[in-house]
């Protein structure tokens, strides 16, 4: 009964998490009855139709009819000293570490991450 409790809990969690994303979308700008096999991004790239890509930003984009879905991979922190503390996104890994802006070699509490 426990191990059915904490696979709901974990389950919703993960439910509550990807429900929390930041996503946006970028319409496209074709003109009426015009129908695009592609997508132009907001740096002029053009990407085929249902295709998928990663951002150097690290977020996921999709191209449809409608337009490009973008939605950000990396946890954001939140909830830390923003004055004594800043914020650095490695780009490979699409992770963020918290330092202090003083000492970049000391890593800063962060008590809540936002998708």
């Amino acid at each position: 009964m426990m191990k059915a409790f904490l696979h709901s809990l974990t389950v919703f969690a993960t439910f509550v998490t990807l429900c929390n994303t930041q996503c946006y979308l970028m319409p496209n700008t074709n003109f009426p009855n015009d129908v695009s096999n592609e997508c132009n991004d907001a740096n002029g790239v053009t990407h085929p139709l249902n295709s998928r890509w990663r951002t150097e930003n690290c977020e996921v984009c999709f191209c449809s009819q409608e337009g490009i879905d973008c939605c950000n991979m990396a946890a954001t922190p939140v909830n830390y000293d923003t004055v004594k503390c800043e914020k650095i996104l490695n780009k490979e890994t699409c992770t963020y570490t918290v330092v202090e802006r003083e000492d970049p070699e000391k890593t800063c509490d962060v008590s809540g991450w936002m998708m």
